[in-house]
């Protein structure tokens, strides 16, 4: 269990306990230390001195009284009396009224207790907490005195880091990023011929692919130290600060060298500079300086920059260009072979029966990042312990992708016979139009169990082989098996649902693409009517022509839509009984595989 610290309090609080000492040390102390030498009498040994005559000079304060003798050797105070005749009597005994405090000390001594001391004291504590927090913080840039400091996490040599073999499914990546491996082992085979390697390599690619392990693994397949740090680190509330951090980051990278400097999102500092005035400027020095230390006068020899970023469109070009950030290995999701290799490794963590199939659960996993794929495994694991088994099957592995997906079954939602029923045409709609249709993927599985996710069910296709191209046709089955749901709730029930909203979310998605952005209609061609951004982070798009243009293209959306809703409608319409028969088989089992399916239809 992880020690709770307690807060460290700033130096700023210990600043101010040492002022409020310095004041109470000249509002207590020095009063006290100046007194020292006054005597302090009763009020009759005041009026004996007055009536023998051996009074000098007289201070008479509204709270004390102040004497000397005759000889003004000696220095007395005593308490004030209500006495009406006392001026007269001190007259009398020829005392000198003085209108001045008594000197009880001379001025230096005065001034070096009352400022010299202090001052020094309050130097030398600041000096003893700042060695104390020194020693304590470390790395920790919060400190005042530790501002711009580098608070990059270094990993040393180990020969138990991540390796290559340790990261599946990005080959391309992995074969780029050996280079650099090679270089750092073996320099002089590159320098004899005169090449040089990329001083930067910029890794990109959606979220969870695995680009902070393949830098990790680079790290950890040259044995080198590997210096480690996010954007986002820094960016400071003081301007200056971040390009501090960045000198002294390279400053010990080369200190070090050979080794490798990795920085993750490098998008928060090296966003383009637009030359709006009254912009962050402590963003701005910071890129400035990261562009000097990786092209400046002095080479950075040894030392290899990776960074990782999802959005590379948004990146300075002065960061990109050839010298800085030579070489884009891009990281894209896994494809069937990778999902597979990826299952596989993360599999070596966990106990597995030994009929899993990894090939089939890739196939059901389509589109899953490494580390979606991670969690899949991680969630069969946890269901098998659920379930009180030792080892984790295929079944396991099939159900966390479900629960991935969809979430988990929903053990306390009741549907009404009827809801049950519509549901099960509307799943059945979608299979029964996909598998009349050609060019379209296979059949796994159907269920109407609800998840947790506000799924009341669904249909699951898997294809057989990776897909890298999408012709127009098997576009357009797409949207007709999107629409199949509700055309089959309307042809059985004679009504519609609230069931089909994500199905007409992506239907319409699909559509418009086919018309803005993949050129798919007559009336338009070639022409791009929408830009793409942010295409690692789910891939907004921007209109790029006139309303009146748009007002077109909503109209050609609503008529793809219209036409395969009504090809939809004709299968199931063709194919009546079979819907009938396959909906009630799927309203009793709630749960049909592929196969059942399919032998149902072919009956």
């Amino acid at each position: 269990m992880n020690e709770v610290k307690k807060p460290k309090k700033s130096l700023t609080f210990y600043y101010v306990i040492a002022i409020v000492i310095l004041f109470l040390f000249n509002l207590i102390a020095m009063p006290n230390i100046s007194e020292g030498k006054i005597v302090e009498v009763d009020y009759g040994k005041f009026m004996s001195m007055t009536a023998e005559g051996d009074i000098g000079k007289v201070e008479i304060q509204t709270n004390r009284i102040l004497f000397t003798d005759k000889a003004e050797k000696n220095v007395y105070k005593t308490g004030i009396l209500d006495d009406p005749t006392l001026i007269e009597r001190l007259h009398e005994a020829g005392a000198v009224f003085s209108g001045e405090i008594i000197e009880e000390t001379s001025p230096i001594l005065s001034f070096v207790l009352s400022w010299v001391f202090p001052v020094l004291f309050m130097i030398i504590l600041g000096n003893i907490i700042s060695r104390v927090f020194m020693k304590k913080a470390g790395g920790n840039n919060s400190m005042m005195f530790n501002m711009g400091k580098s608070n990059a996490k270094v990993y040393v040599r180990s020969s138990d880091g991540i390796k290559f073999s340790d990261v599946a499914g990005e080959d391309e990546a992995k074969e780029s990023l050996a280079e650099v491996v090679d270089y750092l082992h073996n320099p002089q085979k590159y320098t004899e011929i005169g090449a040089s390697m990329p001083k930067g390599i910029l890794l990109v690619g959606p979220p969870g692919t695995g680009k902070t392990m393949l830098a990790k693994a680079v790290a950890g397949e040259a044995n080198v130290p590997f210096f480690s740090m996010s954007g986002s680190e820094f960016v400071e509330m003081f301007v200056g600060m971040g390009a501090s951090k960045v000198r002294d980051l390279f400053k010990q990278a080369k200190e070090k060298a050979p080794c490798i400097v990795f920085i993750d999102e490098i998008d928060a500092i090296g966003q383009k500079r637009d030359g709006r005035l009254g912009g962050n400027d402590e963003r701005e020095q910071t890129l400035n300086q990261l562009l000097t230390e990786m092209d400046g006068f002095q080479g950075n020899n040894g030392v290899i920059i990776l960074a990782a970023t999802n959005r590379p469109e948004t990146l300075d070009p002065a960061l990109t260009r050839p010298g800085r950030f030579d070489r884009r290995v891009p990281v894209e999701l896994p494809d069937l072979k990778g999902r597979e290799e990826i299952l596989k490794v993360h599999a070596r963590k966990i106990k597995t029966e030994d009929n899993v199939d990894f090939l089939a659960v890739a196939r059901m996993a389509s589109g899953a990042s490494g580390a979606e794929l991670a969690n899949i495994v991680n969630e069969a694991a946890l269901r098998a312990v659920r379930d009180g088994r030792k080892t984790v099957s295929q079944a396991d592995l099939e159900e966390s992708i479900e629960v991935v997906i969809a979430g988990y079954q929903k053990k306390n939602a009741i549907l009404t016979d009827k809801e049950k029923m519509l549901v099960a045409y509307h799943e059945i709609g979608h299979a029964l139009v996909a598998a009349k249709q050609k060019n379209t993927a296979p059949v796994q599985k159907i269920t109407i169990v609800p998840r947790t996710s506000g799924a009341l069910g669904y249909t699951m296709q898997t294809e057989e082989n990776n897909k890298y191209l999408l012709t127009k046709a098997e576009l357009e089955n797409k949207i007709a098996t999107l629409t199949g749901g509700r055309a089959a709730e309307y042809l059985m029930a004679g009504t519609v649902t609230t069931g089909a909203s994500n199905d007409i979310e992506q239907a319409t998605k699909l559509a418009r693409a086919m018309v803005t952005r993949f050129g798919m209609t007559e009336k338009f061609g070639m022409v791009a009517l929408e830009t793409e951004s942010n295409r690692y982070l789910g891939g907004d798009t921007a209109s790029a022509c006139s309303a009146e243009t748009l007002s077109d293209v909503d109209g050609l959306v609503v008529d793809i839509i219209k036409t395969q809703y009504q090809k939809a409608l004709d299968i199931l319409t063709e194919n009546r009984e079979k819907l009938h028969e396959l909906a009630v088989f799927l309203y009793r089992n709630e749960t049909i595989s592929g196969k059942e399916f399919t032998e149902i239809l072919n009956e």
